[in-house]
Formats: structure tokens, sequence, C-alpha cells
């Protein structure tokens, strides 16, 4: 009898297991809730400045690439800020400390890896998740999320034409319930995107999250 009681059981959960995978529609992939999600998230205590930001040699914050106009009369030949100069560079030139939200590993077009990523909650059901993009990465991982199913893509930008979206076919997401519930995003997660045939490699992308939920 107790053999019969395990046997059903089983198949109960089997069965469970097996009709929410099923009830997937095509680009979406497994959501899973936990109490308290492990890993490495100790990323979230690196910064960054924003883009362009580096210190020069001569030891001041100075930018290279997308900086604001004005500043360019503040440096001299050898590129050191002229010192009555500072405070006014300052007040122009963006020098936050930027935390990293989002440690990942992927293989997609254009990527050289990301380390900010976006959540913002756009109803009481939705919330949108996006990674930012940089000068040398040019494709953005897309995640909706809804109470048991994440739709995943990935967006590559498309400086000389139009977007292209890859769609997921298979994996699967962790969140970590407790904080979601404090307005953090703390997940794990491992999608793929199939089989690309131009360069004969498998499109994946998987990592960690940590990051603020924003509200829209």
């Amino acid at each position: 009898m107790k053999q019969l009681v395990y046997f059903l059981l089983f198949i109960f959960l089997t069965s469970c297991g097996t009709t929410s995978k099923k009830n997937l529609n095509s680009g979406e992939a497994l959501l899973k809730w936990v109490d308290n999600l492990t890993g490495d998230f100790s990323f979230k205590d690196s910064w960054s400045y924003p883009e362009g930001v580096y210190r020069n040699e001569f030891g001041q914050l100075s930018c290279d690439g997308l900086c604001p106009p004005e500043i360019y009369n503040m440096i001299d030949e050898n590129g050191k800020i002229y010192e009555d100069s500072l405070a006014s560079f300052y007040q122009l030139l963006d020098t936050t400390h930027l935390f990293h939200s989002i440690k990942s590993d992927a293989w997609t077009y254009e990527w050289a890896d990301t380390d900010y990523v976006i959540v913002e909650k756009i109803n009481k059901d939705t919330t949108v998740c996006f990674t930012l993009n940089n000068a040398a990465t040019h494709s953005s991982l897309n995640l909706v999320i809804t109470e048991n199913i994440v739709k995943p893509t990935i967006v590559l930008i498309g400086i000389d034409s139009n977007d292209i979206t890859y769609p997921c076919k298979s994996g699967q997401m962790v969140i970590d319930k407790k904080l979601w519930n404090k307005g953090i995003l703390k997940a794990a997660f491992d999608f793929d995107f199939g089989f690309d045939e131009n360069h004969n490699e498998q499109m994946y992308w998987k990592g960690n999250i940590y990051a603020k939920i924003e509200n829209k």
C-alpha cells in the first residue's frame, strides 16, 4: 500500500512539472521563486565611473568620448585640466559611482560584457528588465517577468539597419522572493537562444542580477 502511495505521488509531481512546461508559450521560460537565493552576488559592491570617464596621467578624472564640449577649453595640450578650471570641469562632468547590477556570460552578436540592468515595474503583474549597452556591446538582454513566467529576448541594436530580436528557446530564472517584496530583484538565470548557423555557435545568456526595482 505504501509503495502504491509513493508511486501515485511520483506520478502527480511529475505530471505537475510537465504540465507547467507544456503551458509555456513560444519564447517563454519557467520562473521559480525561492526564499533565500544563494550564489555569488559580490559584483553588487563593485562600481565604475560613467562610460568615457577615466583617470589621466596627472591623477585627475577626465573624459574621453562623449564629453560636454565646454570641457575641452579647460584642458591643455598634454591632457591636463587647468588648476583654475577644476571646479567648473567637475560641475560639467558626471563622476558618479555607478554600482554594478548584473554579472553575466553570453554568446551573442556584438557583445563584450555589461555591468548594468534597469528593472522597472510597469504594473502590479508585470516587471520588465533590460541590460544597458556600451561602446563595445550592442546586444541587450530584455526580460518580461510575470507571476510564474519570464519572457527573455536578445535585442541587437542595429547601427546601419533595423534592430534584430532573438527569442528564447529554453531556460529558467530563479528569483529571491523575500528581496523581491522589498523592491530588489535578486535572480539567477540561464537562457538558451538557439543555434546560430552563421557562426556555428550556441547563443546563450546566463548570470546573476542584483538591482533595485523602479516603479514606472
